[in-house]
């Protein structure tokens, strides 16, 4: 992922999920509120059905491409240099990894959802969600390039619960952008540069510039997002009380 187009095509992904899943989320608490389960994944409606699980092929086949990508176009298959793991790819083993959870999540789905083999409750599927995110942080906290780090099943009715997995998936992709941006595009901080998947910055004063950057950008980013929500959820309870009779005071 060490590109602006490594760091772009997944904050895509993540980026269009999360908004998928923030606007479901709302959609289907302003329509009955009383009946409100979490979901980790919702079904595309209209077409004949056709793309119902839309959501989990985009996962599953953005997660397997960009897997292939970090273990065998980045690594040129050469996995191993005197019978231990290719010190040089350790980057790409690690995404690799994140990514394999991820797109375990989905085919786990698909076969619970469509199949008769192995039928999962909610709960479940919100547990291997977990599962995979708790994957990422691990890697972002012990990550061999040094980068420091960053619901459904314990609360099944929660509307904030499920709203947040939205929001966190959506920043995610966000944060990718951001990222690539930065460290790769005309957004690094002046004094400093990208050398061997390190920023060094030429005087301390450059570098607590860039992190106050840093936080300031992820505050607007997070800004952003709520500002968003909060029209959401207004249209749509304005839509629930116009067309379905809903009334919230």
């Amino acid at each position: 992922m060490g590109s602006f187009a490594g760091h772009a095509v997944p904050g895509t992904l993540f980026l269009m999920v999360g908004a998928w899943h923030i606007w479901c989320t709302v959609v289907r608490y302003a329509a009955d509120p009383k009946s409100f389960r979490v979901r980790m994944w919702n079904p595309v409606p209209g077409f004949n059905g056709k793309l119902k699980y839309l959501e989990l092929y985009v996962i599953a086949v953005g997660a397997f491409i960009d897997m292939c990508i970090e273990l065998l176009y980045s690594t040129h298959l050469k996995f191993f240099v005197n019978g231990v793991l290719n010190p040089h790819h350790m980057n790409d083993f690690e995404h690799g990894g994140m990514l394999l959870m991820f797109f375990l999540f989905s085919i786990v789905a698909l076969l619970s959802e469509k199949t008769s083999f192995l039928p999962l409750p909610e709960g479940a599927l919100c547990l291997i969600s977990a599962a995979a995110f708790c994957a990422e942080y691990l890697l972002f906290f012990f990550h061999s390039t040094t980068h420091k780090g960053l619901e459904g099943a314990i609360m099944p009715t929660s509307f904030p619960a499920d709203l947040c997995g939205g929001i966190a998936v959506t920043l995610q992709g966000l944060w990718f952008y951001q990222t690539a941006f930065t460290l790769y595009g005309p957004m690094m901080p002046a004094g400093c540069k990208l050398e061997a998947n390190e920023v060094s910055c030429l005087h301390h004063d450059h570098e607590v510039r860039g992190q106050v950057l840093a936080n300031l950008q992820m505050f607007g980013l997070v800004f952003l997002v709520l500002s968003v929500i909060m029209g959401v959820l207004e249209f749509c309870l304005f839509w629930s009380s116009r067309v379905l009779g809903i009334r919230w005071r």
